[in-house]
């Protein structure tokens, strides 16, 4: 593991935490990767999913020649 920090969180959520850890055979530190990548993810998608504006509809259809 690289350099390590410490991040207060709540018993409760550590306890939540070291369990998905454990039922997945890998370390908190590769839970919490996973867990904000979905995160990035799922924003990304609402982002994607979102009516397009005026100015991206009119940049979707300019004449790129």
């Amino acid at each position: 593991m690289a350099e390590t920090t410490t991040i207060r969180i709540s018993r409760d959520t550590h306890a939540r935490v070291t369990r998905l850890a454990a039922e997945r055979h890998e370390t908190i530190d590769e839970t919490v990767n996973r867990a904000i990548r979905a995160l990035r993810q799922d924003a990304m998608a609402r982002d994607l999913a979102a009516e397009l504006t005026t100015d991206e509809t009119a940049w979707l259809g300019a004449d790129a020649g």
